[in-house]
């Protein structure tokens, strides 16, 4: 029944130092302003759940339409190995020792706060230490979305979202 929520938005999740690696999730949400933390649930079962254990960092990046076979690849496929396949550039985050994402619209660098369990699934939450984004993404204080950030529909079908700006 949790698919009567979709769409959502995507994701990539970066943890790990030495041999990093990348994960595609949809569940992501902004829990606090101040302190600014975000909250991002993962399995037990993924790689990327034992590197945030152990680090105790990870950047949550934000991608765009035309970083789509990327996120494919990061949602399909597991462990670091997975990054050769892919056409994304690590680079050092400013605040964290994980890398960033540089094609990403927007990378959260996030220090663990806390986490707890959640039936099959736990919750980690992350303060936010630094922002990096790519200016046109978000500028005169308003998301861009000719710069198409992507939301996941279902399996492999992803939406972006309509430039029509609506009002009540």
């Amino acid at each position: 029944m949790y698919h009567l929520l979709y769409p959502l938005r995507t994701y990539l999740i970066v943890s790990g130092r030495e041999k990093p690696n990348v994960m595609t999730a949809d569940w992501v949400t902004p829990l606090s302003f101040k302190p600014f933390l975000v909250g991002i649930s993962v399995s037990p079962k993924r790689f990327t759940h034992s590197l945030i254990t152990k680090y105790k960092e990870f950047v949550v990046c934000v991608p765009s339409i035309n970083m789509l076979k990327d996120v494919w690849i990061a949602g399909t496929e597991s462990g670091p190995e997975k990054l050769k396949k892919m056409k994304i550039t690590l680079v050092p985050s400013k605040k964290v020792s994980v890398p960033s994402i540089k094609e990403s619209l927007t990378n959260f660098e996030c220090v663990l706060e806390t986490f707890t369990d959640f039936g099959d699934h736990t919750l980690f939450v992350g303060k936010v230490m630094n922002v990096t984004y790519d200016k046109e993404f978000f500028k005169e204080g308003r998301t861009n979305l000719e710069k198409k950030p992507l939301a996941h529909l279902r399996g492999n079908e992803f939406v972006t979202f309509d430039e029509k700006i609506l009002t009540p």
